[in-house]
């Protein structure tokens, strides 16, 4: 028969308790330790990044662009009147003087026109020749007169004098000497009137010349015209250079303007840059650039700023100065780098691949004693092509991790594996 034992029964549920209390009180660690953790720093290998160290100092503020090589001096020629495309002379990319026939056009009525106007000419020459002489005998015959009646009034005045000095001393009557005094009167009318037509004649004489040597002139300027047109039929270059293009065909028919042949000047280049319209505010005429064309470099100016924008980017013509490298020529492929200003005693480092200049970006900063990174809003500043200013968030010395942090999400650290 089993003995009942109170006594037993309160400790078996004493240590219930107890062990329940201490799993419970476990539960409860375990949870407050888990919380407690921190979460796992991810692992990046240091070598697939890109540093740089914030640095102090002279900052040179650039823009940079892609572009052409294009000759300053291109010399479009155009077809001076109609005809046709007999011969090419030469070829595209010879060398051309302001002597070397490109192109040999034909126009049968130009020719027909040029004689008939040279013709033309050459009667009106002959025109005007044989009036000068009519009109020269006309001046002659009235320079006779004219003296003819001078000498007649020059005999009556000696008369008149003559006859004066006799009427003095009583040897002829008053009669005669009124009469001579008369004869004098009307030669001096007549005398007037001869040398007024004479200068009439010469007034005329004068007009009729010039009328018909205007008719001569213009004649002549139709003859230079046609002359200068049947000229260019043969067409050449206007400078010494490079033939570059011909865009028209042997047997093609052309009226005047189109264009023929285009020449340029191959040792005289510009370089054509193409600039960001975002950078391009800064840019200013004469301001120093480096042309890259691969085959070595080349310094020049800012020489003129295009003021539309094209298709996201402003167009800068450099002027180049100095040798060329070797390889230059028009159309080649070039890189160009504008420096806009120079920074000094300033906060900067290599511009990392996004954020624009005044933007608050989120950048990591290297511990170098525990080589974890951590995300620090930096301040930036004036940019570069290569180089931006720090306004605020860094200090000098500090490593920055400049590569695209947008694969490590919302992680405000990182740690550093070799």
């Amino acid at each position: 028969m089993d003995i009942q034992r109170p006594s037993r029964k309160k400790e078996i549920r004493r240590r219930r308790l107890l062990v329940g209390f201490g799993v419970a009180s476990l539960l409860v660690l375990l949870t407050v330790g888990i919380y407690s953790l921190e979460p796992a720093v991810r692992s990046v290998e240091r070598g697939s990044l890109w540093f740089d160290t914030v640095k102090r100092g002279e900052m040179l503020r650039s823009v940079r662009g892609n572009g052409t090589l294009i000759p300053v001096e291109i010399r479009w020629i155009s077809a001076q009147t109609d005809g046709r495309v007999e011969r090419r002379v030469v070829e595209a990319g010879a060398r051309v003087t302001p002597e070397t026939v490109i192109l040999e056009l034909s126009n049968p009525e130009l020719e027909q026109e040029a004689q008939d106007a040279e013709l033309r000419l050459r009667a009106l020459d002959a025109e005007y020749t044989d009036l000068e002489v009519r009109l020269s005998s006309q001046l002659l015959d009235q320079r006779a007169d004219l003296a003819t009646v001078k000498a007649g009034y020059e005999g009556a005045v000696l008369q008149v004098e003559a006859d004066q000095e006799l009427y003095t001393n009583g040897l002829i009557p008053e009669i005669m000497l009124k009469k001579s005094e008369l004869a004098v009167g009307q030669l001096t009318v007549r005398y007037e009137i001869e040398q007024q037509r004479l200068q009439k004649t010469n007034e005329s004489i004068k007009a009729q010349l010039s009328v018909k040597r205007a008719q001569v002139e213009q004649q002549s300027a139709l003859f230079r015209l046609r002359r200068e047109q049947l000229d260019s039929l043969e067409v050449r270059s206007s400078i010494a250079g490079i033939l570059q293009e011909i865009p028209v065909e042997e047997g093609e028919r052309v009226t005047p303007g189109v264009r023929l042949a285009r020449v340029a000047q191959p040792d005289k280049l510009k370089a054509e840059l193409r600039i960001n319209e975002t950078q391009a505010k800064d840019i200013e005429v004469d301001q120093v650039a480096i042309v890259d064309t691969r085959n070595g470099t080349v310094t020049g100016r800012v020489s003129r700023i295009d003021p539309a924008v094209q298709q996201g980017t402003v167009t800068v013509d450099v002027t180049l100065e100095g040798e060329l490298p070797k390889g230059a020529r028009p159309d080649l492929s070039v890189d160009g780098t504008i420096e806009i200003e120079r920074l000094e005693d300033v906060l900067y480092m290599d511009r990392p691949g996004y954020g624009q200049a005044g933007n608050l970006v989120g950048l990591y900063v290297v511990d170098p004693k525990t080589q974890i990174a951590s995300i620090t809003q930096v301040r930036l500043g004036r940019t570069s092509v290569n180089t931006v200013e720090i306004v605020e968030g860094l200090e000098i010395g500090e490593e920055v991790i400049l590569s695209d942090s947008s694969q490590w999400g919302d992680d405000p650290r990182i740690r550093l594996v070799d």
